[in-house]
């Protein structure tokens, strides 16, 4: 169960309007953690407290664009893409999967988990950015048609994987804590011919791991061993083979190194810009997907 948030100043921007906003929202996070956790008031409350932190995150986001537009500040057009695709597509994503799952306590963990890592890291990048407290990390953008492009290769791949409908959450994803789980996080390193390197991260929450094994295997895995991780990461290898023939990013020569890493290894890709290519995805209800490139 996730535990409680709190406001800190560190997370001040210097633009009362801004902080005074970011303030209520960790408040209306915190009460829905709270609520997640109280059996008795979960359901209904929690989809009328949704409601409200979807109400206030969209006037927020009007209101911080208001402002950037108001100094000319140069990166309002990716700051603002950001805030479109929490509104468009992480959010309703999220949405449905609580709405078919009844709002269970694990649905609404993942809604919160999300959240809760994009506020800290939204505000903690990319709201200070806005005042110079520190440089913006979404430096490289790809245009809509390669995203489209690799939006439907991705879900086609993880479709056949997994044998599940499959969503695609964010195409910003920044390296929040997705899982109410464990998850396996693979690295691989490709070298290509011009000896350019692509590093290719795929990371899997526990939960789609022993789904799709057990649909591959045609019976129950149970939990994480050895025989899982090894199964998964072959696996991982075929998934990106799979791509080469709808996205060209993963027509990226030879393969050099498939490392296993931990979920906190693989957050550090993050440290000082994010990758080009970086999405979450969602296997109706089996569990969550990330695959991220460097190039």
């Amino acid at each position: 169960m996730m535990k409680e948030i709190k406001w800190n100043d560190r997370f001040n921007v210097g633009v009362e309007s801004i902080d005074s906003a970011h303030r209520k929202l960790f408040s209306i996070v915190g009460k829905l953690i709270a609520l997640n956790a109280d059996e008795g008031k979960q359901q209904h409350a929690c989809r009328e407290g949704i409601k409200y932190f979807k109400s206030y995150t969209m006037k927020h986001f009007a209101d911080e664009e208001a402002y950037m537009r108001s100094i000319n500040y140069p990166g309002l057009a990716i700051h603002k893409s950001l805030h479109d695709s929490l509104r468009d597509k992480t959010l309703p994503a999220l949405e449905a999967e609580m709405e078919a799952n009844d709002y269970s306590t694990e649905s609404v963990g993942h809604f919160l988990g999300i959240c809760v890592g994009w506020l800290n890291g939204h505000i903690m990048v990319e709201d200070r950015a806005i005042t110079g407290k520190n440089p913006h990390k979404w430096v490289h953008q790809p245009d809509d048609n390669e995203l489209e492009n690799l939006e439907k290769a991705l879900s086609q791949a993880l479709e056949s994987l997994s044998q599940a409908d499959v969503d695609v959450i964010s195409r910003r994803y920044s390296g929040e804590e997705f899982s109410t789980g464990k998850t396996l996080c693979f690295r691989l390193t490709y070298h290509t011919e011009k000896k350019k390197t692509i590093r290719i991260y795929l990371v899997y929450e526990e939960s789609l791991v022993l789904h799709t094994l057990s649909e591959i295997l045609g019976k129950d895995i149970h939990r994480i061993d050895q025989t899982v991780i090894t199964a998964m990461k072959l696996l991982s290898e075929q998934f990106v083979t799979r791509l080469k023939t709808h996205f060209p990013l993963t027509e990226c020569g030879t393969l050099e190194r498939n490392d296993m890493l931990t979920f906190e290894q693989f957050v550090r890709t993050f440290d000082k810009e994010y990758p080009p290519y970086s999405l979450l995805l969602g296997a109706e209800g089996k569990g969550y997907f990330t695959f991220c490139a460097q190039t």
